[in-house]
C-alpha cells in the first residue's frame, strides 16, 4: 500500500514539473498555429514579384523552390550563352568589314573561317560575300535567341507569380480521398431503337 502511494505521488510530482516547464516555455516561445494558416493571395503575388520564390515560401510550398530556381538558372544560362555568341559574331562581322576595307589589324574574324576556305589572298569576291553573309547570319541567329531567352525569362517570372496566387487561393481546397471516380459495368435495357447491351458506368464522388 505504501509503495503504490509513493509511486502515485511521484507520478503527480513529475506531471506537475512537466506542466510547469511547459508554461514557462510558452511564456517565451509563441508557436504559430499551423492548422489555422491561410495565405493571402495578394500578399503571395507581392512577395513573388519582389523576388522569385518568395511567394512559394509564403504559401509553404517549399518543394517548388528547386523548380523555380532551376528554371531561372536555365534562363540565365541561355541568355548568357546566346549573348556571348552574338557578341563574338558581331565583332567578327565588324572586323571582317574593316579588313576588307583596308584595315590589316582587324584579325578577329579569322577564327570563323571554315577549314575548306583557302588563304584570304586567294578568296574570290563570291567567297568573301558568302563569308560576310555567314557572319551576319550567325549574328542575327544568336541575337534572336538571346531576345527569346529574355522573353522566356519574363514568362517564367509571370508563371511564378500566377502559381503563388493560385496556390494561395486553393490552399484550403478539399483534396480528401472522397473526391474519387468509380467505374462499374451496367446493363442497358432494350429500347425501341436499341437492343439490350452492356456498358460502363462512371461515378464521380464530390
Amino acid at each position: 500500500m505504501f509503495c503504490l502511494f509513493s509511486l502515485k505521488m511521484k507520478a503527480q510530482d513529475t506531471q506537475s514539473v512537466e506542466i510547469e516547464n511547459a508554461r514557462n516555455a510558452d511564456a517565451f516561445i509563441i508557436l504559430p498555429d499551423t492548422a489555422a494558416f491561410k495565405p493571402n493571395s495578394t500578399r503571395a503575388v507581392i512577395y513573388s514579384a519582389m523576388f522569385p520564390g518568395l511567394g512559394q515560401i509564403y504559401n509553404r510550398k517549399y518543394w517548388k523552390l528547386p523548380l523555380v530556381y532551376g528554371a531561372f538558372i536555365g534562363c540565365y544560362y541561355a541568355i548568357n550563352w546566346n549573348n556571348s555568341q552574338y557578341t563574338s559574331y558581331k565583332k567578327a562581322f565588324v572586323d571582317f568589314n574593316a579588313f576588307t576595307g583596308g584595315d590589316e589589324t582587324a584579325r578577329f574574324w579569322k577564327d570563323y573561317v571554315p577549314y575548306s576556305y583557302p588563304d584570304i589572298e586567294e578568296w574570290t569576291a563570291d567567297q568573301k560575300s558568302k563569308f560576310r553573309s555567314r557572319l551576319q547570319s550567325g549574328k542575327d541567329y544568336y541575337r534572336h535567341y538571346r531576345d527569346m531567352s529574355w522573353v522566356v525569362t519574363i514568362g517564367v517570372y509571370a508563371i511564378c507569380m500566377i502559381d503563388a496566387y493560385v496556390d494561395a487561393q486553393l490552399f484550403d481546397f478539399d483534396v480528401s480521398p472522397d473526391l474519387s471516380m468509380r467505374a462499374a459495368p451496367v446493363l442497358f435495357d432494350k429500347t425501341p431503337v436499341n437492343s439490350r447491351s452492356l456498358g460502363l458506368q462512371m461515378c464521380f464522388t464530390f
